[in-house]
């Protein structure tokens, strides 16, 4: 009868040790605490890196320093979208942009939407875009520019115009114009420029169409989506030596089976795996070249008015400057007041006359 009361502690003891190993157990398979996602560190970062221009790893995986921004309002441009923060590029994408409104208006296209290009670091975004990720890439709406200014409320809610049928993937004829063609054509003019993405209706149109001189076709390449806008990218640019370049574009215009596989079932097949995880809801800035960390941890400008871009010269630079002190007045042909440097990133451009480049931030 006294046996149970006696072994009653040992049970007691060998149970405790048994949840303790469990315990320990447990503690040892937990994983430890997730890495912050790039995209939310990259997200996060309103101002571009205070550094020489510098595009580092590959379009869809990298990041960029001594980015500029467009402005919102330009001569022959609006930016669209502007709470995403998204117009912020390499100053030769944001030169050639700028280039591109004026060469396009020359030739009768009213004005360029400017859709999004990078975030003022680039890297990976929250949302959207695989690439756009080094500054180097542009999308422009094929909707022209209206001949009133809109609003920024108009520019966050305003609808693009989609120009392919998604059912026959063929471009709606009524909705078609010949200055879209001249659109494309002019921004392939560019030694810059690689490759524009457009929607394979669009291609085909293009292929069916255009007469004469068909090597620019060459670079116009087809792919899922961009049926609503076209997706400029620039080569890796010289001071930038870990830029990771992209594959040439094949030889001829693109004109051939290539784009006939577009015409498939195969390339509009349900996705096998939809729920797999993108890659930017993958990466950690382990994914990412080493020299992105440094970027992500540089100095911020002044503000976003010392680092736009404002075309017909040379563009700014983001030097150093770590005050908050206003920058030097920016003249002005129309003689209106100078923008301060404080001025918030999201407000309006005032009309400034013709485009004059900005000084340097500091002097």
């Amino acid at each position: 009868m006294n046996t149970l009361p006696q072994s009653l502690p040992g049970k007691r003891l060998l149970l405790t040790a048994a949840l303790a190993v469990l315990a320990l157990a447990g503690l040892a398979a937990r994983p430890a605490a997730a890495e912050e996602l790039a995209k939310n560190l990259f997200g996060a970062q309103k101002l571009p890196a205070v550094a020489a221009p510098q595009s580092i790893g590959f379009y869809s995986k990298g990041c960029f320093a001594g980015g500029v921004a467009i402005p919102l309002n330009g001569p022959k441009w609006e930016v669209m979208r502007p709470s995403r923060n998204r117009r912020w590029g390499h100053p030769t994408m944001i030169a050639l942009i700028e280039k591109l409104s004026r060469d396009a208006a020359a030739d009768g296209w009213p004005g360029l939407l400017v859709g999004d290009i990078s975030q003022p670091r680039g890297g990976p975004m929250l949302t959207g875009h695989a690439s756009h990720q080094i500054g180097l890439d542009a999308d422009i709406w094929l909707t022209p520019m209206p001949d009133r200014k809109l609003s920024l409320e108009q520019r966050e809610n305003m609808s693009a115009t989609l120009l392919v049928d998604e059912k026959t993937h063929l471009v709606k004829d009524a909705l078609w114009a010949p200055a879209h063609t001249r659109l494309l054509k002019r921004a392939a003019s560019y030694a810059e420029v690689e490759r524009i993405l457009v929607n394979p209706g669009i291609k085909k149109k293009l292929c069916d169409t255009v007469k004469g001189d068909r090597g620019w076709l060459r670079k116009v390449r087809p792919f899922w989506g961009h049926d609503y806008h076209f997706h400029i990218r620039i080569g890796c640019q010289p001071g930038s030596p870990k830029c990771k370049a992209q594959e040439n574009t094949a030889p001829g215009d693109g004109c051939d089976q290539s784009l006939a596989w577009w015409f498939t079932e195969e390339p509009w097949r349900p996705n096998k795996n939809p729920d797999r995880p993108k890659a930017r809801d993958l990466m950690t800035m382990a994914s990412l070249p080493a020299a992105c960390q440094a970027v992500l941890d540089g100095p911020d400008p002044a503000s976003a008015e010392a680092v736009t871009y404002y075309g017909d010269g040379v563009p700014v630079a983001a030097a150093p400057v770590l005050t908050k002190a206003p920058s030097p007045a920016r003249a002005s042909a129309s003689g209106a007041a100078a923008l301060p440097a404080t001025a918030n990133a999201y407000a309006e451009t005032p009309e400034i006359g013709i485009p004059l480049p900005r000084p340097r931030p500091g002097g």
